[in-house]
């Protein structure tokens, strides 16, 4: 049991140096494309890379694949809208903001999750109230300028984490419901499916633009996606929940450090100091007791899966 919690942990971490670093590729992948064509080409990849998967697992238990069901597609499509509107804001934001704060404020959806969870009636600890005022504070240093300025990426992308939080309880619904990879592959899809739509709405490409973005697509569609959802879910069947959200809140870091090796970020030093509140506000609101166990924190550690 030891030995398969630690296997798990390790396979979590992975996934978090791949998801943070991934925020770098977000970013390169617009130097060539818009952020709807980039995010659409890269969910449209991740969906060809889950259907071998997929056929594989079924091999594996020996069974016909069960037909697709109406409640089962509404619940991925369901996913998929909210994953559509949470990750174009992301990529949107990119285009005026750093890695680093797009991976920081992003990860503030583990705070959001159990704060909106009030409104279904699921109680907060005291840990989650101190660890939002925490990351409120570090978000104060980290994106107010001079003249009380907040740069309009920051702002789309504390949107996306609440649109984040909102898809993690739906992921959370459906997800015990329904098969998870099938679930990830139908909300992946219609992500694909709108981005691209958008992208012919709002966008010109051109084959030599999308020929360039090729390295940062090919990353974000099989390792930001399809390799990192599906270590999770792989790391999740012998995990802690409470260990898989903090250790997976680690993307934050990890895009903090890619963001200053690969595209030479530098925040001042209030921007490091906002930094670590931030993070330690997000662990505050994993490993303070709750009055529910097990309630919120595992409904973020096994929904997240789908977020990437």
């Amino acid at each position: 049991m030891r030995s398969q919690a630690l296997r798990a942990d390790l396979l979590m971490l992975i996934t978090a140096m791949i998801w943070g670093s991934a925020f770098v590729a977000q970013r390169l992948g617009m130097d060539s494309i818009g952020p709807f064509l980039y995010t659409g080409l890269r969910f449209a990849l991740a969906c060809l890379a889950l259907l071998p998967v997929l056929a594989l697992l079924q091999r594996r238990q020996q069974r016909a694949a069960a037909p697709l069901n109406r409640n089962l597609l509404a619940g991925g499509v369901v996913m998929g809208l909210a994953l559509s509107l949470g990750i174009n804001l992301q990529q949107v934001g990119l285009l005026f903001t750093t890695v680093t704060n797009s991976g920081f404020i992003t990860g503030l959806y583990v705070i959001v999750v159990p704060i909106l969870g009030l409104l279904i009636g699921q109680r907060s600890s005291a840990g989650i109230w101190l660890g939002a005022s925490l990351a409120v504070i570090g978000m104060f240093l980290l994106s107010v300028g001079e003249g009380f300025t907040v740069a309009s990426g920051d702002w789309l992308q504390l949107a996306g984490a609440f649109v984040w939080g909102i898809h993690v309880l739906l992921v959370g619904f459906f997800a015990s419901r329904h098969d998870p990879l099938r679930l990830a592959f139908i909300q992946f899809a219609t992500c694909a499916v709108i981005s691209l739509l958008l992208a012919g709405i709002f966008e010109t490409a051109t084959l030599n633009g999308i020929f360039q973005a090729a390295p940062a697509i090919l990353y974000g569609g099989l390792f930001g996606v399809a390799v990192g959802f599906t270590l999770q879910v792989v790391a999740q069947q012998h995990a802690i929940a409470s260990h898989a959200a903090i250790i997976l809140s680690l993307e934050a870091v990890f895009a903090a450090i890619a963001g200053a090796l690969l595209l030479g970020e530098v925040l001042a030093l209030r921007g490091y100091l906002g930094c670590a509140l931030m993070f330690g506000g997000m662990l505050l609101a994993q490993l303070w007791p709750k009055p529910l166990p097990g309630q919120l924190s595992g409904t973020i550690a096994n929904a997240d899966a789908g977020r990437r």
